[in-house]
Formats: structure tokens, C-alpha cells, sequence
């Protein structure tokens, strides 16, 4: 079983390189690609990319201009090759040590995407917002779709391959998280969630989503629900 790990990155010179050490510290009984997507960064993180450039189990694609997350993760995606896939952010707020048990799960659970919720597990160190904020765009979610998730927005999201390399995403935010759940569900696919560990990161330590992004979230919501076929 292959696992693809896409990783959307802008501006991250200093977390790279961590993340990188950590999904590689990580047993080889994991058979796994990695996918490394720049969405045009201004810092030192292109340099640090390029020198990932020879190995067979990285692929490479540089953006010529930022274009945001969802952009980034759909390039991702296409360019997968795995049996699953998962999004990496590439800050250091999610612990790659998870996959295990997502992939479990996954097993058990043929033809379900598998959410790893930081609301079931231990999520540290997030802002009095950001959990006020996740916690009303996961309740919306819930009454518009008629579901009971604790943890849309995370970016542990473990997708079938053949389904996430052919689903229709419009999205090039962070709207990306609400219209991948929507569209989950309208394709029929159940959601499955487990409990994982997440360390937040602040807006000084390169945080990026605002408060913006969640009106974009609830825009995006609506119009999957309502809208969108």
C-alpha cells in the first residue's frame, strides 16, 4: 500500500526541513511518496526544496506565483500516485507519527475517508479564537449536511486515491477544507474520524489562516450545499 503526502508550502524555511526529518525518521515498513508543492514562496524554502531534487520518492513542482493552499493541494493531488493520500501541512502542528493510524483505520474501513480530529485527541497551545472558529465552521458543516463531525477544518484528511486525484475542486484557499467535506459527501463516501495529537502554532511563529478565511469557509459551505451539483 502506497501513502502520498502532499505538502503545500509558502514560506516555511524554518519548518521544512523538520517535517522533512520527521516523515523520514518514520518506520520503512510505511511505503510512501512525497510530493512537495512551492506556491511561489519569497523565503529560503525553494533552496531547501531543490535539495530534495534527486530523490526517487520526492516529486517537485514550483509555482511561478502564489496562488494559495487549495491551488497547491490540487497540483498535489494530480500528481499523486498512492493507494491514499494525505495533506502535510508543513509547519509542525500535526505529528506525521499519526499516519499509522489513519491508514489503520482505513483498513478497517475500505472506501472511507478518515479524519484525524483534534477535538478527540490532544490538541495543544490553540488560540481561544481559532477554537471558537473551528468549532462554529464544524457546526455548520453538521447542520447543513446532516452529519456529526468534531473537527472539519483539519488538515488530516486521508482520501481514497482514485477519489481525491478525480474529484472537482474549485477552491484555491483555505476554503479548500468545507468543499472537500461537501463534496465527500454528496459523492456518498462516509467520513470516519479518530483522535489525533496537534501542537498550534501562532500567527508569529507563520500561522496564515485569519479570520477571513473563515468567512470564505462559511461562503463555501452554503454554496456546496445549496448550489453546487
Amino acid at each position: 500500500m502506497l501513502l502520498s503526502i502532499v505538502i503545500p508550502i509558502y514560506n516555511e524555511e524554518k519548518t521544512l526541513p523538520l517535517i522533512m526529518e520527521k516523515i523520514d525518521n518514520l518506520p520503512k515498513t510505511l511505503s510512501r511518496e512525497i510530493i512537495l508543492v512551492d506556491d511561489g514562496s519569497k523565503d529560503a524554502s525553494r533552496e531547501i526544496i531543490k535539495n530534495f531534487s534527486n530523490r526517487p520518492d520526492i516529486t517537485i513542482h514550483l509555482k511561478d506565483q502564489n496562488s494559495g493552499k487549495g491551488d497547491s493541494l490540487k497540483i498535489g493531488f494530480k500528481l499523486s500516485k498512492g493507494d491514499y493520500v494525505i495533506v502535510q501541512d508543513s509547519d509542525l502542528e500535526y505529528d506525521p507519527k499519526d499516519y499509522f493510524k489513519l491508514l489503520e483505520e482505513a483498513k478497517l474501513n475500505p472506501g472511507t475517508v478518515i479524519y484525524g480530529s483534534r477535538f478527540l485527541g490532544h490538541a495543544k497551545e490553540m488560540s481561544f479564537l481559532h477554537f471558537i472558529g473551528n468549532k462554529l465552521l464544524t457546526t455548520i458543516t453538521n447542520l447543513l449536511f446532516g452529519i456529526s463531525l468534531t473537527d472539519m477544518e483539519t488538515c488530516y484528511k486521508l482520501f481514497p486515491g482514485n477519489f481525491i486525484r478525480n474529484v472537482n475542486l474549485e477552491a484555491n484557499r483555505f476554503d479548500f477544507e468545507p468543499e472537500i467535506t461537501a463534496k465527500i459527501i454528496k459523492s456518498g463516501l462516509k467520513i470516519k474520524e479518530i483522535p489525533i495529537s496537534y501542537l498550534a502554532r501562532t500567527h508569529s511563529e507563520g500561522k496564515k489562516i485569519t479570520w477571513r478565511d473563515g468567512i470564505h469557509a462559511i461562503s463555501s459551505l452554503v454554496k456546496s450545499r445549496f448550489y453546487d451539483k
